[in-house]
């Protein structure tokens, strides 16, 4: 690891600096043979300066540093009083350690070249995974995004088109209730029931309506949609919803209040069809660490294998969409806990006093 590290730095200088080690290192090893004299042989020392400088400069630059080391070796030993029978001695021995210095030079630039390569081929690929991560995370934004306009579109088609539509109906069973009421005619009793069933098809389609697209989430909105959530829970599928904010945030960002209200709406749904609970506290609360949304029920609580639903991964995503934590626990002896944190500085919101 230490060698690693120290490689890295090297890696990190400039070649300048790296060719004045190498230089600087030849002639610390040269000084090194001459004092050991011919007789001990410091021949392995020298191949830490041709490493270094295959490595870190060039291939060319480590065959030069491999001709001087044999060069300094050779004229070291020679120095030191060493005699050979034949001047071809010298010259054979000089060729046999350039041969041997230049098969490693050969063999380090060709490591260096793949190390090279396998580096570049690592940030190409980090590269595009990067960018189809960032594509991943528009795609499903845009998915998000097209499925909230789709539930607003919705959400004004019942509104405005189905709600008028059962009004005009209501209104003509109201004209045809009067007059058999006018003639007296025992039908009038059960065209009234029509007209009543059809005013609560117009009570349950904007109540839908509002579901699918609830009013402006930005400011006290976001409180009342809430608290409109709760109310609509407990009328519409016989469960006592309740809300609780002891000191009212207003959130600024459309986004956050967005993403929250659909995980609050997603949980308390689940908590009725799925835990079966007959009561659900959904509580909004800001302090120091942030802005928690927890909704907790009183049903069958998570079971011990359970697999995370389209609607448990929605949840997650939204949250993580917003930068929040999101966690799902079992209560004890029963229950269910769904966590929504917004870290304080992710969102821009206004805290009220409860006082004013």
């Amino acid at each position: 690891m230490a060698i690693g590290g120290r490689f890295r730095q090297l890696d990190a200088r400039s070649k300048t600096f790296c060719i004045i080690l190498c230089l600087g290192l030849i002639a610390v090893v040269g000084l090194l043979d001459f004092l050991t004299g011919f007789e001990l042989t410091v021949f392995a020392f020298y191949l830490i300066p041709v490493i270094l400088a295959v490595w870190f400069v060039s291939r060319n630059f480590g065959t030069l540093v491999s001709v001087l080391c044999v060069v300094v070796s050779t004229v070291g030993d020679m120095i030191a009083g060493a005699r050979y029978s034949s001047s071809l001695i010298p010259v054979w021995n000089s060729a046999i350690s350039l041969t041997f210095f230049l098969v490693v030079v050969w063999i380090l630039s060709k490591l260096r070249s793949l190390h090279n390569q396998l580096e570049e081929r690592v940030r190409q690929r980090t590269a595009a995974l990067n960018a189809e991560m960032h594509e991943r995370v528009r795609l499903e934004e845009e998915i998000l995004s097209i499925s909230e306009r789709e539930q607003q579109r919705i959400a004004h088609d019942l509104h405005d088109s189905l709600c008028q539509h059962l009004t005009g109906v209501a209104l003509a069973g109201e004209v045809l209730s009067e007059q058999l009421t006018g003639k007296k005619l025992p039908e009038a009793d059960a065209m009234h029931h029509i007209v009543k069933m059809v005013e609560d098809a117009i009570d349950l389609t904007r109540t839908i309506a509002r579901g699918l697209h609830p009013t402006d989430l930005t400011g006290e909105g976001f409180i009342d949609a809430l608290r409109q959530l709760a109310a609509t829970m407990t009328e519409g599928l016989k469960a006592n919803c309740i809300f609780e904010c002891e000191t009212p945030v207003e959130i600024r960002e459309a986004g956050v209040a967005t993403h929250l209200y659909r995980i609050a709406q997603e949980a308390v749904t689940n908590a009725i069809k799925h835990s079966r609970a007959s009561e659900i506290v959904v509580r909004l609360e800001a302090g120091a660490a942030g802005l928690a949304l927890t909704i907790t029920d009183n049903g069958v609580g998570v079971p011990a294998k359970t697999t995370a639903g389209m609607g448990l991964r929605t949840m997650a995503y939204r949250a993580s969409v917003i930068g929040a934590t999101f966690q799902l626990e079992g209560q004890s002896p029963h229950g269910t806990r769904v966590t929504c944190l917004v870290p304080a500085g992710r969102f821009a919101a206004e805290v009220h006093d409860a006082k004013s």
